[in-house]
This record gives C-alpha cells, sequence and structure tokens, in this order.
C-alpha cells in the first residue's frame, strides 16, 4: 500500500515518538548525569563523521560563486533574526514567552546541509554551489548563532552564558571534531562513503538522544502544564509565516540581482531553511538544561514544515526542468513553476 502523502516521514515520527517518552517516562537523578554523558559523545562523534564526509573538491568547486554564498548567508544570519525580531509583536501573544525565545533560537540557527543539497538536486539547481555554501553556513553558525543568541534572547533563557563561554564550549563540543574529522578524512572518508547508513545512524540518533534528554529535563520542571495546546497551534502559523516570507524574499531577491535559474534554486533551498542536526546539539550547549525543551520544540516543528514545503517546490521544479537548461527566470512562488 502507497504511503499517504500527508505522512510525515519515518524520523519525525520516531521524533514525536521521543517526545512522547520524555513526557512518559523521563530520565532524571543519576540516569540523568550518564545520559548526558552519553548525549556528548554521541553529538561530538557525529560532528566528526559529518568533517570525514565533507569533501574538499565540493569546497572549491563552489567557493568561488562569492556572490551566492553571500546572498545565503545574509539570508540565514540577518533576514532570518531581522524577521523573527520585527514580527515579535504581532506573533509574540500567539505563543508563551519560552516558546518565543525558541523561535528567536530558530532564526539565528545555520542552513540545514543534506537537505539543502538533496532539494537542489532534484530541482536541478547549482548542487557544488548548494554543498559549499550550505557547509559553509553549519561552520559559520557554531561563531554566529551564539552571538546572534546572547543578542536576541534573554539571558534567563539562555541560561545567563556570555556569548564567547558559549563559543568556546560549541567549539570544543562541535568544532574540535569536526575538524578532526577533516584531517581524518584521506584515512576513513572512503570508507564513510561505503558505509553512508552510519553517519544516518548517528545523525538520527544523537538527535534522538538530544530531543529526549532535553524534553525529560523539561517535563521534570513541568514543560507540559506551562505550554497551553493554544500555544502548540501558534507555532505552527509562526512557522508558516517565517517560511514563507523567506521563500519570497530569496525567489524576488535572487531574481532581481541577475542570477541564473540554477543559481537562484540553490539561493532558495540553501536560504529557506534551518538546520535541526546543528541546532539541538547548539541549544544543548547555549540554554539552560530546564530550557531547552521550550526552545527546540519550534525547531522541531519548523523542520517538518520547511521539508513538506520544500520537498513539494524541488518536485514540481525539477519536474518542469525537462530539457536541462539554465535560464534566467526565477522560480515562481506562486505557481510553483520555472518561468524561462
Amino acid at each position: 500500500m502507497a504511503r499517504p502523502k500527508l505522512l510525515p516521514d519515518n524520523f519525525t515520527l520516531t521524533l514525536v515518538g521521543t517526545v512522547i517518552l520524555a513526557s512518559l517516562l523521563p530520565v532524571h537523578g543519576q540516569a540523568a548525569v550518564g545520559f548526558n554523558w552519553l548525549t556528548n559523545v554521541a553529538v561530538g562523534l557525529l560532528f566528526f563523521l559529518h568533517g570525514a564526509k565533507l569533501s574538499r573538491e565540493a569546497i572549491v568547486a563552489g567557493a568561488t560563486h562569492w556572490r551566492l554564498h553571500l546572498l545565503v548567508m545574509l539570508s540565514t544570519f540577518v533576514l532570518f533574526p531581522l524577521l523573527g525580531l520585527a514580527l515579535k509583536p504581532i506573533l509574540s501573544p500567539l505563543v508563551t514567552p519560552a516558546l518565543y525565545a525558541g523561535v528567536l533560537f530558530l532564526c539565528t540557527l545555520p542552513s540545514t546541509v543534506q537537505s539543502s543539497i538533496a532539494f537542489t538536486s532534484i530541482a536541478k539547481g547549482n548542487v557544488p554551489a548548494a554543498v559549499c555554501s550550505a557547509s559553509a553556513s553549519s561552520l559559520l553558525g557554531i561563531f554566529l548563532t551564539p552571538a546572534l543568541v546572547s543578542l536576541m534572547v534573554t539571558n534567563q533563557a539562555a541560561g545567563g552564558s556570555s556569548a564567547w563561554h558559549t563559543v568556546g564550549d560549541i567549539v570544543l563540543q562541535l568544532l574540535v571534531p569536526f575538524v578532526a574529522g577533516q584531517l581524518l578524512r584521506p584515512l576513513i572518508g572512503k570508507w564513510i562513503e561505503r558505509n553512508r547508513g552510519v553517519l544516518k545512524f548517528v545523525d538520527q540518533g544523537s538527535i534522538l538522544l538530544v530531543v529526549y534528554g532535553a524534553f525529560s529535563e523539561a517535563v521534570n520542571e513541568g514543560l507540559w502544564h506551562q505550554i497551553p495546546l493554544s500555544a502548540l497551534g501558534g507555532l505552527v502559523v509562526i512557522s508558516g509565516v517565517l517560511l514563507a516570507l523567506a521563500l519570497a524574499v530569496t525567489i524576488f531577491v535572487s531574481k532581481r540581482l541577475g542570477f541564473n535559474r540554477a543559481d537562484q534554486i540553490t539561493i532558495i533551498f540553501c536560504g529557506s531553511k534551518k538546520s535541526l542536526a546543528s541546532g539541538v546539539p547548539m541549544a544543548k550547549v547555549i540554554f539552560a538544561a530546564h530550557a531547552v525543551g521550550a526552545v527546540v520544540l519550534p525547531l522541531m516543528l519548523f523542520h517538518q514544515i520547511q521539508l513538506m514545503v520544500c520537498a513539494a517546490l524541488a518536485q514540481r521544479w525539477g519536474a518542469r526542468d525537462t530539457t536541462g537548461e539554465t535560464g534566467t527566470a526565477a522560480p515562481d512562488p506562486d505557481a510553483g513553476v520555472v518561468r524561462r
């Protein structure tokens, strides 16, 4: 039997199940301490494997396209934060203050890597540039995200840590393993290419561990007593508004600046999404333990919405590009087509 189109993917269903499990059987006490150590090891391994997987050749191939990368970075680290702050008076009444802190955190995160590249490829975009841009976004996020959080989110939600202290923690937990993976790529890179399932298992497994630990801590602090059902509906509205505006701006600006069709697609997909894989570990480092659950909830919801919307756009744009030619017109956000 065919899978229903509206049914989320298996990982999203597992993610929801993890939240339910943490709500019913949260880890606490000494078990929570041991679980925290396990999570740190899994996150470090995740970034180590990502470092070993990333091809330097792909980076060099796309690195010269600086105008494209600059536009993606501006969308990721300037447009999104400005939208989060500008829309706060309108959107914040829809949710609780803790959840909107999560929305602001979402706005500071880097772009996704895997899905940005995958959707760019499906839509017949500039894949080498997408690899370079998404990877650079992920690396810059290690430094820019905590700095932006310190400016946009209250110290109480962020645990009172200074931006430089948070950057130091993220460098040790995320960047150092990533660099180690890059240095060892000549030795283990081919093995990782042959065993992509290992990376997927570690990628998804580390996220599930962090989510379970974060929601366990939040449930122990009374998370579900603090979040009304209406606030969850408000999160859906906020996620839809942010994604729609990001897509509209990247489509309009990339067209006005004269990028060809393939580059426009890359800008749209790399500049409109936020990384769950980077965001969940960063939240664990940046925010106080009791606040992480509420902070990552907006990210989890936005992640699913962005995947569903961008997958539909990528498939439609890719299907319409039957000739494989590169034009100069931008994808139309209303009709979902590529005008030549």
